[in-house]
C-alpha cells in the first residue's frame, strides 16, 4: 500500500520560511489527491493544502498566499513551501493520499484520505 514519509520540519522564527517534503512510495494510481494537514495537540486535524492528479489545488483561508503545494511526479515527492511563518502555523504537519480526485473543498477534509504519514513538527516562535 501507499507509504508516505514527511521531512523538513523544525523550529523557525516568525516571518521565516520552511519547505516540507513528503516521499510517496508504492503508489500506482493515476487518479489521486495529495494533501497537507496540520494538527495541534487537543485539536482536530486541519487541511491546509491539497492537490489533485489533474492539477487542481486547494488552500485553507488561513494559509492562502503563504503556502504553496506542489508534486514532483518524476521523484514522487510532495512539497509544501511555507513563507511568512506565524506562530499559529505551529503544529504537526502530515501528508495524506487518496486514490481519487475531488473538489477543492473536499481536498481539505481528512475523511477522504486513506493513507497518512507519521508527521513532521513545525514550531514557530
Amino acid at each position: 500500500h501507499v507509504q508516505l514519509v514527511e521531512s523538513g520540519g523544525g523550529s523557525v522564527q516568525a516571518g521565516g520560511s520552511l519547505a516540507l517534503s513528503c516521499a510517496v512510495s508504492d503508489h500506482s494510481f493515476t487518479t489521486y489527491c495529495l494533501a497537507w494537514f496540520r494538527q495541534d495537540p487537543g485539536k482536530e486535524r486541519e487541511g491546509v493544502a491539497g492537490l489533485t492528479s489533474d492539477g487542481r489545488t486547494a488552500y485553507a483561508a488561513s494559509v492562502k498566499d503563504r503556502f504553496t503545494i506542489s508534486y514532483d511526479k518524476t521523484k514522487n515527492i510532495l512539497y509544501l513551501s511555507i513563507s511568512s511563518l506565524q506562530p499559529s502555523d505551529t503544529g504537526m504537519y502530515y501528508c495524506a493520499y487518496a486514490s481519487l480526485t475531488m473538489s477543492p473543498r473536499s481536498q481539505l477534509v481528512s475523511y477522504w484520505y486513506t493513507y497518512w504519514g507519521q508527521g513532521t513538527q513545525v514550531t514557530v516562535s
